[in-house]
């Protein structure tokens, strides 16, 4: 299974753990098992029509992933949502 690694504050609405082993194909796939594992965090990750939202940046194997991209169980996709600040 691919190990799906969360950041704060999606962490906290999984259960606060940082690691998910999930069964897909694809990074769509494993996002929607997680969503479906994971109620906290629908919406949060995927909007309405199953998209990545634009503020979630995900990285397979630590190169730049989308929905369409694969996976195997031997991969890692990190989940950050995007960070903004002020002064």
């Amino acid at each position: 299974m691919a190990v799906i690694r969360l950041r704060a504050p999606l962490r906290r609405l999984a259960g606060d753990t940082a690691e998910h082993a999930i069964e897909g194909t694809t990074v769509s796939e494993l996002l929607t098992e997680l969503e479906r594992a994971h109620p906290a965090l629908e919406g949060w990750i995927l909007d309405e029509g199953g998209a990545i939202r634009r503020h979630i940046n995900v990285f397979v194997n630590g190169e730049t992933g989308g929905g369409d991209t694969p996976v195997g169980p031997e991969d890692r996709v990190d989940v950050l949502p995007a960070i903004s600040g002020g002064r």
